[in-house]
């Protein structure tokens, strides 16, 4: 298994913007279970999928600037193929 180093404030960074992306899920969690209105679960659920995406956003940018540019000095070139994989399976 592959392994990237990560600051500490960015580790803690992207921990963070995840523990909030779990309470908002908690939250329509408890919205369901209180039958709240469709709409506003919707709209809560939309919030979270913007979370994710600028979540996937920092750290594909982390990525880039770390790792692969490492990889392509390195002359790896398998990286860019790997990079376009997960864009593709990004972009679905």
């Amino acid at each position: 298994m592959k392994h990237t180093d990560r600051s500490e404030a960015d580790r803690r960074k992207l921990v963070n913007r995840l523990k909030r992306i779990e309470g908002q899920i908690r939250g329509i969690i408890g919205m369901l279970e209180n039958d709240a209105y469709c709409n506003d679960i919707l709209i809560q659920s939309a919030a979270v999928n913007a979370a994710v995406n600028s979540f996937n956003k920092e750290l594909l940018a982390n990525q880039i600037r770390t790792c692969v540019a490492r990889d392509i000095r390195a002359g790896k070139d398998e990286t860019i193929d790997e990079l376009v994989a997960t864009l593709q399976k990004l972009m679905k």
